[in-house]
């Protein structure tokens, strides 16, 4: 099973592709989008789509997992990330791909145990579980890894349950 996690965003997009193969995960690739801010936003959207129509070309994934957003300040930057956040269900939609949305404390609760852990310990837990020497820097990739984690960990609790039909 192929897993794309997203961190929605407008000015960065973390996508990482996770493959769950029975009980392990494994990190396949992982990235962000950029757009720039000097384009109008159909054409930042645009810049956006066409990138990760490329990954999901590529990668094929079965499901996609993308954080949901909450915004309580800047109404504009929640506007932008809302439209990406469209394109990318969009996305999902057009490629026939199951998507699942996932808020912070479950993404983190998913990963650590505990759903109001900080970006520190996710971190760490992203790096054991996966067992990769060097995270990525931008906090944007390494939150798309821990979301098509927490994915791939309510897929499999599931399965132990026998809730997956």
């Amino acid at each position: 099973m192929i897993i794309l996690g997203i961190d929605p965003g407008y000015d960065r997009l973390g996508c990482a592709i996770i493959k769950k193969d029975g009980g392990c995960d494994k990190l396949i690739f992982s990235d962000y989008l950029t757009s720039d801010k000097k384009m109008p936003p159909e054409k930042r959207l645009a810049h956006l789509s066409n990138n990760l129509k490329k990954i999901f070309t590529k990668y094929k994934p079965d499901h996609l997992a993308i954080e949901k957003v909450f915004f309580t300040n800047n109404q504009k930057t929640a506007s932008r990330v809302s439209e990406a956040v469209g394109m990318i269900l969009t996305m999902a939609g057009l490629n026939a791909v199951a998507v699942a949305e996932m808020s912070p404390p479950e993404i983190k609760m998913a990963i650590t145990g505990y759903g109001a852990a900080e970006k520190g310990q996710v971190q760490k837990m992203v790096k054991l579980i996966l067992k990769i020497e060097k995270m990525p820097k931008l906090d944007d990739e390494v939150d798309a890894i821990a979301i098509a984690l927490a994915l791939s960990s309510k897929i499999s609790t599931l399965k132990i349950k026998g809730l997956d039909k």
